[in-house]
Protein backbone atom coordinates (compact mmCIF):
# COMPACT_ATOMS: atom_id res chain seq x y z
CA UNK A 1 0.00 0.00 0.00
CA UNK A 2 1.25 3.47 -0.77
CA UNK A 3 0.78 6.86 0.83
CA UNK A 4 0.25 10.09 -1.06
CA UNK A 5 3.08 12.54 -0.51
CA UNK A 6 0.67 15.41 0.07
CA UNK A 7 -0.96 13.49 2.96
CA UNK A 8 2.43 13.03 4.62
CA UNK A 9 3.31 16.71 4.09
CA UNK A 10 -0.06 17.78 5.52
CA UNK A 11 0.52 15.61 8.60
CA UNK A 12 3.95 17.17 9.16
CA UNK A 13 2.59 20.70 8.68
CA UNK A 14 -0.23 20.05 11.17
CA UNK A 15 2.47 19.21 13.69
CA UNK A 16 4.55 22.35 13.26
CA UNK A 17 6.88 21.47 10.38
CA UNK A 18 7.48 24.00 7.60
CA UNK A 19 9.22 23.78 4.24
CA UNK A 20 12.80 24.80 4.91
CA UNK A 21 14.16 24.44 1.36
CA UNK A 22 14.08 22.37 -1.79
CA UNK A 23 17.03 20.05 -2.28
CA UNK A 24 18.06 18.27 -5.47
CA UNK A 25 15.56 15.41 -5.13
CA UNK A 26 13.99 16.09 -1.74
CA UNK A 27 11.93 18.73 0.01
CA UNK A 28 13.44 19.54 3.39
CA UNK A 29 10.97 20.14 6.26
CA UNK A 30 11.91 21.40 9.71
CA UNK A 31 10.27 22.33 13.00
CA UNK A 32 13.30 24.23 14.26
CA UNK A 33 14.75 21.18 16.03
CA UNK A 34 14.44 18.25 13.62
CA UNK A 35 14.95 18.12 9.88
CA UNK A 36 13.11 15.62 7.68
CA UNK A 37 13.88 15.10 3.96
CA UNK A 38 10.91 13.93 1.86
CA UNK A 39 11.39 12.60 -1.66
CA UNK A 40 9.54 14.38 -4.43
CA UNK A 41 7.40 11.50 -5.69
CA UNK A 42 3.62 11.38 -5.87
CA UNK A 43 3.47 8.33 -3.63
CA UNK A 44 5.68 6.84 -0.94
CA UNK A 45 5.75 3.35 0.47
CA UNK A 46 3.77 3.04 3.72
CA UNK A 47 6.84 1.81 5.62
CA UNK A 48 8.91 4.75 4.38
CA UNK A 49 6.18 7.23 5.34
CA UNK A 50 5.99 5.80 8.87
CA UNK A 51 9.78 5.90 9.23
CA UNK A 52 9.75 9.57 8.24
CA UNK A 53 7.11 10.19 10.92
CA UNK A 54 9.33 8.48 13.50
CA UNK A 55 12.33 10.51 12.31
CA UNK A 56 10.24 13.65 12.87
CA UNK A 57 9.37 12.48 16.40
CA UNK A 58 5.69 11.89 15.56
CA UNK A 59 3.47 8.83 15.92
CA UNK A 60 3.43 6.69 12.77
CA UNK A 61 0.11 7.41 11.07
CA UNK A 62 0.11 5.42 7.86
Amino acid sequence: MSVKRRDLVAYLEQNGFILLREGGKHSIYSNGVKIVPIKRHRTLDRVTANELCKQAGLQPRF
